[in-house]
């Protein structure tokens, strides 16, 4: 994996980008996780948030914020695995949150997803409800997945206990409209590697038109490698190439894209500025 240390963008030692999203739990890191987490830091990744999608991913999640200085966890259940869901479930999510607080930044990834449908529509709906909140209550921001569910995520999201303290809508692929309505209602956008793919003229769109105050970065690794690695595993060391993008398709520096995406990610998870 050396050769994705070649041709990296380019970022002074001043700056920084925070990856908001990522599933180092994952098995494609099981042999390398603490060389992944070394190659992001050395190359200006500042912080990674790495996500729960179930109760041991987010008990796993945990355990790495404990371990790596500068990662953080959030908990909580995919639409993928929410089938099965009991409100125990939620009981023992609210525990974890009561004894690893100090680790955990936000409540997700939840939502809604009617592309593969793994779990029927009516339980997605019903317990993305559930979980929005349940995240109010935690006093948590939120980490929203959409998959070909626009418009019933914003209904929920009308309906739901306000989101107090904020949220993502991650790995953005909706058009501006849809971006404008996810604004509307308090959210930040997440931008992913999708971004540098030659076919993602609507993402593009995006990007140029939503102001930078209102994104923030993340590889959704290990899916999604950018381009030129592209089909390989995905890891935070490749969000430059994603900042980068984003600061062509903005016609702006990369450093300021750094320093803006860093902010308006240590703003919503309370982070402290630089650390």
């Amino acid at each position: 994996m050396k050769d994705i240390e070649n041709n990296l963008p380019a970022l002074n030692k001043n700056s920084y980008l925070i990856d908001t999203h990522c599933h180092l739990d994952m098995d494609s890191y099981e042999n390398d996780l603490t060389e992944v987490i070394e190659r992001a830091f050395k190359n200006h990744v500042k912080r990674i948030v790495t996500i729960g999608i179930d109760l041991p991913s987010s008990y796993r999640a945990i355990l790495l914020a404990k371990k790596y200085l500068h990662i953080s966890a959030t908990i909580g259940i995919h639409p993928h695995d929410v089938g099965n869901v009991t409100d125990s479930v939620y009981t023992k999510l609210g525990r974890l949150f009561s004894e690893h607080s100090a680790h955990i930044v936000g409540y997700g990834e939840i939502g809604l997803d009617y592309v593969k449908n793994y779990s029927p529509i009516d339980r997605q709906r019903l317990h993305f409800t559930k979980q929005l909140d349940l995240a109010h209550d935690l006093k948590l921001p939120v980490i929203i997945h959409n998959r070909d569910a626009d418009d019933d995520t914003l209904e929920l999201l009308k309906k739901a206990k306000p989101l107090q303290q904020g949220g993502i809508m991650h790995c953005f692929s909706g058009d501006y409209e849809f971006a404008r309505q996810v604004l509307d209602l308090g959210l930040l956008i997440s931008i992913p590697g999708i971004v540098t793919f030659k076919n993602a003229a609507t993402l593009h769109e995006v990007v140029r038109k939503i102001p930078l105050a209102s994104l923030v970065l993340e590889t959704d690794g290990p899916f999604l490698a950018p381009h030129p690695f592209r089909g390989r595993r995905n890891e935070p060391i490749l969000m430059l190439h994603t900042a980068n993008k984003v600061a062509e398709l903005k016609k702006i520096h990369i450093l300021e894209v750094a320093r803006q995406t860093s902010c308006n990610a240590e703003e919503l998870f309370q982070f402290d500025h630089g650390e």
